[in-house]
C-alpha cells in the first residue's frame, strides 16, 4: 500500500469531517498550559528566557506557575511573539481587564 501525507489525507476527506476535524484542533488550540503553547510555537525554553532577559530556569518556574506575577507572565507570552489578555468572564458575558493590557488603545 502506498504512503500519503498527512496533507493528501486531509484533502481526500468529505468537507464536513474536515470541518469537525479543523473544529476539534481548534477547540484544543482554544486552551493549555502555558508550556504546551511554548512547545506549540516551536520554542525552547532558551528562546523566550534570551528575549526576556532570565535564566531558562526561570521560564520553568513561569511554565510550573508557581507565584508568577501578571507582569511576568504578560512578559513571557510577548516573548512567545503573543500578548496577554485577562477576562472576567460571566454568563452574560466577558469583560476585558484593562490595566493588564500594555498595549496601546
Amino acid at each position: 500500500m502506498p504512503t500519503r501525507n498527512f496533507r493528501q489525507l486531509i484533502d481526500a476527506m468529505p468537507p464536513a469531517r474536515r470541518q469537525r476535524i479543523e473544529k476539534r484542533f481548534e477547540e484544543s488550540l482554544a486552551a493549555m498550559p502555558i508550556e504546551e503553547l511554548r512547545q506549540a510555537r516551536e520554542l525552547t525554553q532558551l528562546q523566550p528566557a534570551e528575549i526576556m532577559g532570565i535564566q531558562p530556569s526561570e521560564i520553568s518556574r513561569i511554565e510550573q506557575h508557581s507565584g508568577v506575577s501578571v507582569g511576568a507572565l504578560a512578559e513571557y507570552v510577548e516573548a512567545l511573539g503573543g500578548h496577554l489578555e485577562i477576562r472576567a468572564v460571566f454568563p452574560d458575558r466577558q469583560v476585558l481587564i484593562e490595566q493588564f493590557d500594555e498595549r496601546p488603545h
